[in-house]
């Protein structure tokens, strides 16, 4: 049985947050922007830390991470290339074949709810192939 609880969900939680005060500028504020929306979007996302200090979301396997860099946030989606995007907000990583990602620069704006959708479609990729991991299994 796996466990219901994620001990290092806190302290990742703690690490994100310390991160987006660190910056303390417009990719900061990015950030905990997107974050809100990402927990908006799923309230039971877990927070990881992972690879000398990146933000993760994970629902079943990893939805995104959230990435700064002097010039872009970026958000990568582990299953990005497998989501439908109708507003068409991945606009980095298009020639994978697995992940897709969004780069917010200063002053952009993201439209809310289609990030959510895509969130939530992340989720929903991750779900389904661990379903599909599990009916293997048997």
């Amino acid at each position: 049985m796996k466990p219901t609880s994620y001990p290092d969900s806190e302290t990742a939680s703690v690490n994100i947050t310390r991160r987006i005060e660190e910056l303390g500028d417009w990719r900061g504020a990015t950030l905990a922007h997107v974050r809100q929306l990402i927990h908006e979007a799923d309230p039971a996302i877990v927070e990881e830390w992972k690879w000398m200090g990146t933000p993760i979301w994970s629902h079943d396997g990893i939805v995104c991470t959230g990435e700064s860099y002097k010039l872009v946030v970026k958000l990568t989606f582990a299953r990005g290339a497998s989501l439908e995007d109708p507003k068409q907000l991945f606009n980095s990583s298009l020639e994978g074949n697995t992940r897709r990602a969004i780069d917010l620069r200063e002053g952009e704006k993201i439209n809310q709810a289609a990030f959510k959708q895509l969130i939530r479609a992340a989720v929903a990729a991750n779900s389904a192939a661990q379903a599909q991991r599990k009916t293997k299994k048997k």
